[in-house]
């Protein structure tokens, strides 16, 4: 049986307000995802453990009988975990951020460093994923921001009067490849043939995004390797084996090495646009207060 901790934490606030509603709002997610994490628990345990036909919604036996675990099993961590945090001289909650591969890199780092530098000492922890898993975590409460490039076509299917957005800043997609002994492009886009292409997988949003440019611009190319993240399209770069678009600030310190270079003009290059999301049911005072200072931050330099 492996049981997670929020969904016993889930299950206790239900007891307490015997409503999905208020206890979803109560643990900081939307209701559908407060109401799959109590099925897993159930499904978990193999157990009925709530009513769902009456209203208010009432426990069953069996879980009336398990409230009292899951109470004493939450209330046990929460003193473990305090504990742990006076020991290693823990201020307030850690914020929880996922990011896209490349913004975990090459963004988040310097993001932070100013928002301390500024005065907001907020206590982090980062998750470095895809942007469908980092989506998927916001929604289920996993975490409390991410980080992601904008997509203005899909806009991530997130109701923004739920997971509102502020914009942090741009960037481009750059054409690149390794460089010769002259310091020139290895490849050149603007050539009769056909060149080797380092390409997003299938839908990757930096992979929509360049697709839309190859078409718009009728590049010849031949595919010569596929993965979703953008460090291992530059690793390959690195290597030598044709031309990938990696986000500029994935290639800065390579790029000023002469390690790699642009292979294309300012016609190859793809806007990018960087933002931060939430959810806007989370009371966490550290979310509240970094929301609060980053809108101040937007509505000081429009």
């Amino acid at each position: 049986m492996n049981l997670e901790s929020k969904w016993l934490e889930d299950f206790s606030a239900l007891a307490a307000t015997r409503s999905f509603s208020q206890a979803a709002e109560r643990r900081f997610v939307t209701q559908p995802a407060f109401s799959r994490r109590i099925r897993s628990l159930e499904a978990a345990l193999g157990l009925t453990l709530v009513n769902r036909s009456r209203t208010p919604v009432e426990l069953t036996e069996a879980g009336q009988l398990f409230l009292v675990t899951a109470r004493t099993v939450v209330d046990q961590l929460g003193e473990v975990l305090r504990h742990l945090h006076h020991l290693e001289g823990g201020q307030g909650e850690v914020m929880q951020v996922a990011a896209a591969h490349s913004l975990a890199l090459g963004f988040f780092p310097g993001w932070i460093a100013k928002l301390r530098n500024d005065g907001l000492p907020i206590a982090t922890r980062l998750v470095a994923t895809n942007v469908g898993d980092a989506v998927h975590a916001l929604r289920e409460g996993g975490c409390d921001l991410m980080l992601a490039f904008y997509d203005p076509d899909s806009a991530m299917q997130m109701d923004p009067e739920i997971f509102p957005s502020l914009h942090l800043g741009t960037t481009e997609m750059l054409p690149i490849c390794a460089s010769d002994a002259q310091g020139q492009p290895l490849f050149d886009l603007e050539g009769e043939g056909s060149i080797p292409l380092l390409a997003y997988t299938a839908g990757a949003f930096l992979g929509r995004s360049v697709n839309l440019l190859l078409r718009q611009r009728s590049l010849r190319y031949t595919t010569v390797y596929e993965t979703a993240m953008a460090d291992s399209l530059k690793s390959m770069a690195l290597e030598g084996l044709g031309i990938a678009w990696v986000p500029r600030l994935s290639v800065r310190a390579e790029l000023a090495r002469g390690e790699l270079v642009v292979c294309g003009g300012q016609q190859w290059h793809v806007p990018l646009e960087i933002r931060v999301y939430r959810c806007a049911l989370v009371r966490k005072a550290n979310v509240r207060l970094l929301w609060k200072r980053l809108e101040g931050a937007a509505a000081g330099s429009a």
